[in-house]
C-alpha cells in the first residue's frame, strides 16, 4: 500500500450516474503537498486512457470505483482506503473519510455494503450498468 511519501497525480475513476460516488468524487480534497486530483466520469469518458486501462486490466467498474495513483490502480476498498490516506481533512467528508477508512479492515468489511448501497440506488434510478468488461 502506500508509505506516505508518494505524491504525483491522483485519477478517480467514479460512476457519474450514481448521486452518491459523483458527491464522493467532487467531495474528496486531497492533500496539497500530495498531488492533484483529476476525475474521470467513466460512462461520459468511456474512451480515455485511464478507463482504457481499467478495461485492459479486468476491472469491473460495476464493483469498484479506481483510483490510480503513480503507476498503481487501486481498486473497491483499496481505493476507498487510499482516498483516506491521500485526502485532506478539510470538511466533514474528508475528515470523516480518512477516520472510518484509514483501517484496510474496516475498509475491507464497509466497502460491500456501500458497493451494494449504489447498485440498489443506481436500479432504483433505472440506470443502467456501466459494463466496462463487457466484450464489444
Amino acid at each position: 500500500m502506500l508509505t506516505g511519501q508518494e505524491t504525483g497525480e491522483i485519477w478517480f475513476a467514479y460512476d457519474g450516474e450514481c448521486p452518491i460516488c459523483t458527491y464522493a468524487a467532487h467531495a474528496l480534497r486531497i492533500r496539497e503537498h500530495v498531488g492533484q486530483l483529476h476525475l474521470v466520469d467513466a460512462r461520459v469518458d468511456k474512451e480515455h486512457p485511464l478507463i482504457q486501462r481499467i478495461n485492459a486490466e479486468r476491472l469491473d467498474l460495476d464493483e469498484g470505483m479506481v483510483i490510480q495513483f503513480g503507476d498503481q490502480l487501486y481498486h473497491g476498498a483499496e481505493a476507498l482506503q487510499v482516498m483516506a490516506l491521500l485526502g485532506s481533512r478539510y470538511g466533514w467528508f474528508n475528515r470523516a473519510n480518512a477516520l472510518l477508512f484509514r483501517s484496510p479492515r474496516l475498509a475491507k468489511l464497509a466497502y460491500p455494503l456501500m458497493r451494494g448501497t449504489r447498485n440498489l440506488l443506481i436500479r432504483m434510478l433505472g440506470v443502467a450498468p456501466i459494463d466496462n468488461l463487457k466484450t464489444r
